[in-house]
């Protein structure tokens, strides 16, 4: 026995350097007791590591139950992406191409209010969906380098919707990637959560090219996509 004191770190130290001490003192592995992680009563250290080994398997069933919800949610919205795309694709008539832009849009991903408008297209009326926008959206537009999600419902274009909406999704229109915006898609919910500024834009992203490819119909001197 010796004055020297050895601390926590000291003894985990010496079990990393020395893996073979409980294989020759089996005796002390058997009978040695570790404080409950949820109570006040000690357990056995066997005991202690299968409890920890079913808190790590409970956490990774967690982490797989919500891979499959994601793949089955992601499944979904590929199901109503091709029935949107499909009634893009099936319309003849390219001055009905926006309505079906933003009411197929509303049909199938239940969206409470859609808006729709756009500009310079050479074969777009300046009715409907083509009326007249303020040069502050366009300017606003061109800006967006990517859909806006959030609960900020003070933007001009907002006003389009046919009711505020708790939350906002704002997808800008471009017949080129890198060219100026020629429309502005406005997604509004009812639901303060549906669109919100954690969330990812890679799915709005999708439908804005595939939307902005669908409008070349109503540019048909523009370079396609």
């Amino acid at each position: 026995m010796t004055d020297t004191a050895f601390t926590a770190e000291d003894v985990a130290g010496f079990l990393q350097e020395n893996p073979g001490f409980f294989e020759e003192h089996a005796d002390v592995f058997a009978t040695l007791q570790v404080p409950h992680p949820h109570g006040s009563r000690a357990i056995s250290l066997g005991e202690r590591q299968i409890m920890t080994l079913r808190e790590r398997n409970r956490e990774l069933e967690w982490r797989l139950s919500e891979l499959v919800r994601n793949a089955t949610a992601n499944e979904t919205i590929g199901t109503h992406v091709a029935k949107w795309c499909s009634r893009l694709l099936s319309e003849c008539d390219a001055q009905r191409v926006p309505g079906e832009i933003a009411l197929g849009l509303a049909e199938q991903f239940d969206v409470d209010h859609v808006a729709l408008r756009l500009w310079g297209l050479s074969e777009l009326p300046a009715t409907g969906y083509g009326e007249p926008v303020s040069q502050d959206v366009r300017t606003f537009t061109d800006s967006l380098k990517a859909p806006y999600c959030g609960t900020d419902t003070g933007f001009e274009a907002a006003g389009w919707l046919d009711a505020k909406p708790k939350s906002l999704a704002l997808v800008p229109l471009r017949l080129e990637a890198d060219g100026p915006a020629v429309g502005l898609l406005v997604l509004g919910s009812d639901d303060v959560e549906r669109f919100t500024p954690e969330m990812g834009t890679t799915f709005l992203e999708s439908i804005g090219q595939l939307a902005s490819a669908a409008l070349h119909r109503l540019n048909p001197a523009s370079p396609k996509a």
